[in-house]
Parts: C-alpha cells; structure tokens; sequence
C-alpha cells in the first residue's frame, strides 16, 4: 500500500513556474512507476507526464511537451513536476500516481493516488 500526498500548488501568472512535489510512504517507493494526471472542471482526467521506477525514462502528454519535467528521487520517496511556461489552460487539481506498469498514460494502469494539488493559472 502506498500513500501519495502532492504539495506545490498556487496560483500563479500565465508564463511564470511551479514545482508540484508528491511524497511517498508506506511501500516500496523504487518499485513502482509514476505519473502525473490533472483534471479541470467539467473535464476528464488528462494525462500529464510518467517516469519509470529508475527514472531513466519519461514520457509527456502533447500538451504540456517542452514546458513540464517530471523527474524523482528514490532517495526521498519523492516525485517531482517542473512546471514552466504555464498557460491559463493549465489550471487544474493535479494528482501524482503509482503503478506497475512504466510510462502508461491511462489512469486505470495506476493503482494508487494522491488527494491532488490545485494549480491556477492566471492570465
């Protein structure tokens, strides 16, 4: 079982940067890949970016490509999301994610979930 808390959200200019973190607990954080997911209101669940369990690999969702960096450190149980170039359609609550299975970009391939962060881009 593994615990997902997600810190970092606020509001935040169009064009200026955040830095979402997720902390894991309560599992063996090295053993499973991540990823970030964000949902607006009145929208589905969007995929954001993925990391496998080394981190050697990433993968990102076309419209946050060349503005987000997902990265984590397996020393601290920790994921990250490196949020540049924000534009108002990037408000969203955004939620880290566990799972098996590296790089996926469907929600239903993770098993576990934080309560989410609110981000908000203002123009």
């Amino acid at each position: 079982q593994v615990q997902l808390v997600e810190s970092g959200g606020g509001l935040v200019q169009a064009g200026g940067s955040l830095r979402l973190s997720c902390a894991a607990s309560g599992g063996t954080f090295s053993n499973v890949a991540m990823g970030w997911f964000r949902q607006a209101p009145g929208k589905e669940r969007e995929f954001v970016a993925a990391i496998t369990v080394s981190g050697g690999r990433t993968r990102y969702g076309d419209s946050v490509k060349g503005r987000f960096t997902i990265s984590r450190d397996n020393a601290k149980n920790a994921v990250y999301l490196q949020m540049n170039s924000l534009k108002p359609e990037d408000t969203a609550v955004y939620y880290c994610a566990a799972g098996r299975r590296a790089l996926s970009s469907s929600s239903g391939a993770y098993d576990y979930w934080g309560q989410g962060t609110q981000v908000t881009v203002s123009s």
